[in-house]
């Protein structure tokens, strides 16, 4: 699985350059966040390139926010129409703050 990684400020912005986090990415991504976000207090997670996402890669993105753990956060931003679907049926939307785009996730931390 393929995450980018760049800094803005106080915020962490991981790019997820993938189509899917499904049952066969969920394990590598999980390890790549693990090694990627390693430190930081606030991610911004860029889904701009998923498509599609199911249970399992629900699950690796929560146990990503997990182990940032305590008084870390993680906001989500640019999801696409079907992925942004699947959280807010799932009722993920409660669990994650969801932007717009990484831009507008960075504004309303900043205040």
């Amino acid at each position: 699985m393929e995450l980018s990684r760049r800094r803005s400020g106080p915020h962490a912005i991981v790019t997820v350059n993938a189509p899917r986090i499904d049952a066969s990415a969920a394990i590598r991504f999980k390890d790549a966040m693990r090694e990627i976000a390693a430190g930081d207090d606030h991610i911004i997670l860029d889904l701009r390139q998923v498509r599609f996402i199911d249970s399992s890669g629900l699950g690796a993105i929560v146990a990503a926010l997990k182990h940032l753990g305590p008084g870390k956060r993680m906001d989500l931003a640019a999801l696409t129409p079907d992925v942004d679907k699947v959280f807010r049926l799932t009722r993920m939307d409660t669990i994650f703050v969801i932007h717009e785009d990484p831009e507008a996730a960075m504004k309303r931390a900043s205040g």
